[in-house]
């Protein structure tokens, strides 16, 4: 039987610690895992047409392939399918809602990396793009760390205000926290080199794909720079956007591995993810356990 996990079944199902360890022991072996793959096209109109394969994880018996549809004006701006299949065999073992996928995975891996950045001690977050990607973020940063103040700039003020205390710029964000979290679909640097003081650590959700660009390429420059993959990076993430040379950047992975100090001097630092199609298993395969485990979601045959 295939199960069907609709947004509610995935977060009624959804252990943010359980995913968030398994997407720790992914960076941490990511370069042992066959290369990622996005592929994306241009629709007729405003939206985009995405897949990303495989997603695979060591002692995971099953693998992912999303398909996606990224339209910004939409609500969600983003819809698709995850399908969970068995790596034994193929059989389809479940499809899950990708928007709620996505927005969790991309949320807890930034968290995690955030997390691993920032200084111990920094306790105050802007959030700019107050969309779902944020707020997972958000959630998922306040089981690592205490947080002690939320400053969210939306071109909505009423989104910002539902996620902290409403600024009237990004700049004003930043201006006032210890930790900026950017999640939106701008094609224009939100902010440049000038924003940055010792200290500061930036998680940018927004390089994902050609043409977005919410950091500068000299605020790019003038930090240290993290990502989660340098070949993807330098193909369609934020290296290809700010015309950077993949040295300038180190991994998330070396960080959690320790191989790679997070902060080895003040400069501010920024990890700037174009998201991997193993992170979508880290989260689908113990969702489905615990679905199955359930057994209240809805499934079929194609028998």
């Amino acid at each position: 039987m295939t199960l069907l996990l609709s947004r509610a079944d995935v977060e009624a199902a959804l252990d943010i610690p359980a995913v968030l360890k398994a997407l720790d022991a992914g960076f941490r072996t990511a370069d042992r895992l066959p290369a990622a793959q996005r592929v994306g096209a241009r629709l007729p109109g405003p939206g985009t047409a995405m897949c990303l394969i495989p997603g695979l994880l060591p002692d995971v018996p099953a693998y992912t392939v999303k398909v996606n549809a990224k339209f910004p004006a939409a609500t969600p701006a983003l819809r698709g399918v995850v399908c969970l299949h068995a790596l034994a065999d193929g059989e389809l073992l479940a499809l899950l809602d990708s928007a709620s996928v996505t927005a969790w995975r991309t949320g807890l891996a930034a968290a995690l990396a955030t997390h691993a950045l920032a200084p111990e001690r920094a306790a105050t977050v802007a959030v700019i793009g107050a969309g779902a990607q944020n707020r997972t973020a958000l959630r998922a940063l306040r089981t690592l760390r205490p947080i002690d103040a939320v400053y969210a700039y939306d071109l909505d003020p009423a989104l910002a205000a539902a996620v902290g205390e409403a600024v009237p710029t990004a700049r004003a964000a930043v201006e006032a926290a210890d930790i900026v979290l950017t999640a939106t679909w701008s094609r224009e640097p939100l902010l440049d080199a000038d924003v940055l003081r010792p200290g500061l650590h930036l998680t940018s959700l927004g390089f994902d794909e050609p043409g977005k660009a919410e950091l500068s390429p000299a605020l790019l420059r003038a930090s240290r720079l993290v990502v989660d993959d340098p070949a993807l990076a330098a193909a369609s993430g934020v290296l290809r956007g700010a015309a950077l040379d993949p040295a300038h950047a180190t991994t998330l992975t070396d960080v959690l591995r320790g191989t790679a100090p997070a902060r080895p001097d003040d400069r501010a630092t920024v990890y700037a993810p174009i998201g991997l199609p193993w992170q979508d298993l880290a989260l689908a395969w113990p969702v489905y356990l615990a679905a199955r485990s359930a057994a209240t979601a809805a499934s079929f045959t194609f028998h």
